[in-house]
């Protein structure tokens, strides 16, 4: 099921993404949620999917606290 979360929280950010605040808020909701070795591969994913995404980078500050 661990499995399953990093995946619906894949999809969930995708369909935000076209809002910056929204897109922080999915990503705070999800960093609570996951487990540490989770929070881990969805950074990884972060960096790939922003990576064109300027407006995005903010979001990635949450990550790094």
């Amino acid at each position: 099921m661990a499995r399953a979360m990093l995946e619906y929280t894949k999809t969930i950010l995708k369909k935000v993404s076209f809002s910056s605040d929204l897109f922080c808020k999915e990503l705070e909701k999800a960093l609570e949620r996951l487990l540490p070795y989770e929070v881990e591969e969805l950074t990884i994913w972060l960096k790939q999917f922003t990576f064109n995404k300027p407006e995005l980078y903010v979001c990635m500050a949450l990550v790094k606290k």
